[in-house]
């Protein structure tokens, strides 16, 4: 029997009053920050967090995005998945770079996909992996990676347990634009 979430996204009308202040920004953009809407005070405190790992990160939006979408991929998000095919392109990145994360990428993007696999496969990683990633990206770029393939990892676990849809707008790119 399928899984019917009981909670979703929240409408406009449904929005928080103690969090009226993220609906116009990041949070009331997406699905999954709607969804968690129906928490508000982990919404709140995800925000500080959201910014750091998403924006501010030393790793790079490139970078990033590589870590993201091999945790989506490895997490089985679909959701997650869709929406950062669509981030990396915007960035420039293309569908070949993209594509290449599903199985193994070569070069420095290859040294992040194995750093996501060591961190889901054994929550750390190896001595030899962590001081290539720190002499390649840096020493702070390595708390990073770690604290990104967390955050989406809680992120996908939200996605995936409250069956959240693919943003329309998402849907729609990707479905006129496969990758």
């Amino acid at each position: 029997m399928p899984h019917t979430p009981t909670i979703g996204p929240l409408s406009d009308e449904d929005w928080p009053e103690k969090v009226a202040d993220l609906k116009s920004g990041f949070a009331g953009a997406l699905n999954v920050y709607r969804t968690m809407a129906n928490h508000p005070d982990l919404l709140r405190a995800w925000a500080p967090l959201r910014q750091h790992v998403v924006k501010d990160s030393v790793l790079g939006l490139e970078n990033s995005e590589i870590v993201i979408l091999r945790t989506g991929v490895r997490l089985g998000s679909s959701y997650e998945w869709a929406h950062h095919v669509s981030r990396a392109r915007a960035l420039g990145m293309d569908d070949a770079r993209i594509k290449a994360v599903l199985s193994m990428p070569e070069g420095s993007d290859a040294l992040l996909v194995r750093a996501v696999d060591a961190i889901i496969d054994n929550q750390k990683l190896p001595q030899d992996l962590e001081r290539q990633l720190a002499e390649t990206f840096g020493q702070e770029a390595v708390f990073d990676i770690i604290a990104t393939v967390g955050f989406y990892t809680v992120l996908g676990t939200i996605l995936m347990t409250y069956d959240v849809p693919v943003d329309v707008e998402i849907a729609a790119e990707l479905e006129k634009n496969p990758l």
